[in-house]
């Protein structure tokens, strides 16, 4: 399975760096976050106030579409020190660009788990983005991100239980 994530991840980035209006740039932010469980946890289950911060390419596709590979290291999961979960991720949007400034985003993300080896969760999970970007000026711009989990995180259930991710991210970046 990583192989093939890694192969799919260095196709896209081989074809998309031939485009010739490529930007690279660095993005940081705050994440709120938390796991959707189903059924409903019979626990206190509140958020996490964590980080990201990440690096990506953007590649224009045309004058209005661009595709935004990136991989960052985001702080995710639930407040509870057991339900805490940190990825690097690689998430792919297809932009969107709606006048000079503003642009949505969608798209796919993997995320590799990077904390203890048998500690419950899952090594990868997969979720879908959609975000929202504000150029403040020809460098620098601040977005919001929505990421909400595909698969179950939970590895090993014996209870039926299904937990999947849900994130806010604010962030502030520089495009070069």
């Amino acid at each position: 399975m990583k192989k093939q994530v890694l192969l799919i991840a260095f196709v896209i980035i081989a074809t998309v760096s031939y485009a010739q209006n490529a930007m690279y740039g660095v993005r940081a932010g705050i994440n709120v976050s938390n796991l959707d469980f189903e059924p409903d946890a019979t626990f206190d289950n509140q958020h996490r106030n964590g980080f990201a911060i990440g690096f990506f390419g953007e590649y224009d596709l045309s004058a209005s579409i661009a595709l935004a590979p990136e991989i960052q290291f985001s702080a995710e999961g639930a407040k509870d020190r057991s339900l805490r979960v940190d990825y690097i991720q690689a998430p792919i949007l297809l932009k969107f660009r709606i006048g000079d400034r503003l642009s949505l985003g969608a798209g796919p993300l993997v995320g590799v788990k990077i904390h203890e080896f048998e500690d419950g969760y899952r090594n990868f999970s997969f979720s879908g983005v959609g975000a929202l970007e504000f150029m403040i000026t020809d460098e620098f711009f601040i977005d919001a991100r929505y990421h909400y989990g595909v698969t179950n995180i939970l590895d090993d259930n014996p209870a039926n239980l299904e937990a999947k991710n849900t994130n806010i991210q604010i962030g502030i970046g520089v495009k070069i």
